[in-house]
């Protein structure tokens, strides 16, 4: 029997009660709102967790990359949105997906990207479906629903064109439950408002689609909406946390690091899980409570008041407890096997090949592992 205690350390873990539950949770909700998901697989790119939220079939997802188009489609996914913008030199990956019978649809905000995937289709017999991302919060990419740009970018289309995009990049930084159902508004506004623009201009709009795992949870209408986009939601993390998306005990995914040293005059633990094992990823440092580079669990799963990951070099991670903590140092002897809860989920399940698997069901002190899921880390 393999536990926790029998990998070399630091390896990344999944808890299925938690994953399982997180992936209900949303389907929950957008089925109460009438709009199927598109789940997008930066976070895990993982088939097998994928396979827990599309149990019969696979379904629509989302990539960041054209490497997990590719692994995808090799898994039997058929209905692929790249949601990064286009570059016109990956347009030939593109073609050899649909060559392959990939439904894979493209992401663009200029009349440049526009006039390229015309291009490229006119010259090689073929359609790129493409949709246009708007800016609904002035977060990253995209055009407002007001710019004139919008529709000259979808009459350069043509054929091409199979409707609009938003992303709330803002709704990261909503600390109320006010703030998030504003944020989810605003996406979902922009986004619909720019399908109708497109209409009065005598244009096909098909798709209109949104998303994030914030906006996914906030939202409480989405009429005019075709999709919803959400993926860090399968493991969530402490930003989630920090926004009130979720708690610390919803977080799916873990590292496993050992103690390899103390530096009492410091209040130190030492263990051999750095940033290459969790990632450098701070994002709770601008939230009301800043986690470090993440919490501490016992190797069974239960938080340990008030330490947190203070320091992080590549392969060190030093464990200290919160300032004015009322908790006393906890004694963690060299080779104390312990897990730490990461602050960005897609970032730290990047630092891994694998996931070792638990049923966090269980109540035992060294969880047993149940199977080990490949993850795609190619590009």
């Amino acid at each position: 029997m393999t536990t926790l205690d029998t990998p070399d350390t630091p390896f990344a873990v999944v808890d299925t009660t938690r994953l399982d539950r997180n992936i209900q949770r949303l389907q929950d909700h957008l089925d109460t709102l009438g709009v199927p998901l598109r789940l997008h697989v930066k976070t895990s790119k993982s088939i097998d967790v994928a396979r827990r939220v599309h149990a019969d079939e696979p379904g629509p997802i989302t990539v960041s990359t054209l490497g997990e188009a590719e692994y995808f489609a090799d898994a039997g996914y058929r209905d692929i949105l790249y949601a990064v913008g286009i570059d016109p030199h990956k347009l030939p990956r593109v073609a050899a997906l649909i060559t392959r019978g990939i439904k894979i649809t493209v992401l663009l905000d200029s009349s440049a990207q526009a006039d390229a995937v015309t291009r490229f289709a006119r010259e090689h017999g073929i359609r790129i479906p493409a949709l246009i991302e708007i800016d609904c919060d002035g977060h990253r990419g995209g055009v407002t629903p007001s710019d004139p740009a919008l529709v000259e970018i979808a009459q350069i289309l043509v054929d091409n064109l199979a409707g609009v995009l938003g992303h709330a990049g803002e709704s990261y930084f909503a600390y109320t439950s006010d703030a998030l159902r504003k944020a989810a508004e605003d996406e979902r506004d922009a986004t619909v408002g720019a399908a109708h623009v497109l209409g009065l201009a005598g244009l096909p709009c098909p798709v209109v689609s949104v998303g994030s795992t914030p906006t996914a949870h906030g939202a409480i209408d989405l009429t005019g909406v075709t999709e919803v986009r959400a993926g860090n939601y399968v493991f969530f993390d402490l930003v989630m946390a920090g926004i009130g998306i979720c708690t610390p005990d919803d977080l799916a995914l873990s590292v496993v690091v050992t103690v390899i040293g103390h530096q009492p005059a410091k209040n130190w633990t030492i263990t051999d899980g750095g940033w290459m094992a969790t990632s450098r990823d701070r994002g709770p440092q601008n939230q009301p409570v800043d986690q470090g580079y993440g919490l501490v669990t016992t190797l069974a799963g239960q938080l340990i008041p008030d330490l947190i990951m203070t320091g992080a070099s590549q392969e060190h991670g030093i464990l200290t407890p919160r300032p004015d903590s009322p908790h006393p140092t906890p004694d963690l002897p060299l080779g104390t096997r312990l897990r730490i809860l990461p602050n960005h989920a897609c970032a730290t399940a990047a630092q891994h090949d694998r996931y070792h698997v638990i049923d966090g069901s269980s109540a035992a002190t060294t969880p047993v592992i149940d199977a080990v899921w490949a993850r795609h880390n190619g590009w």
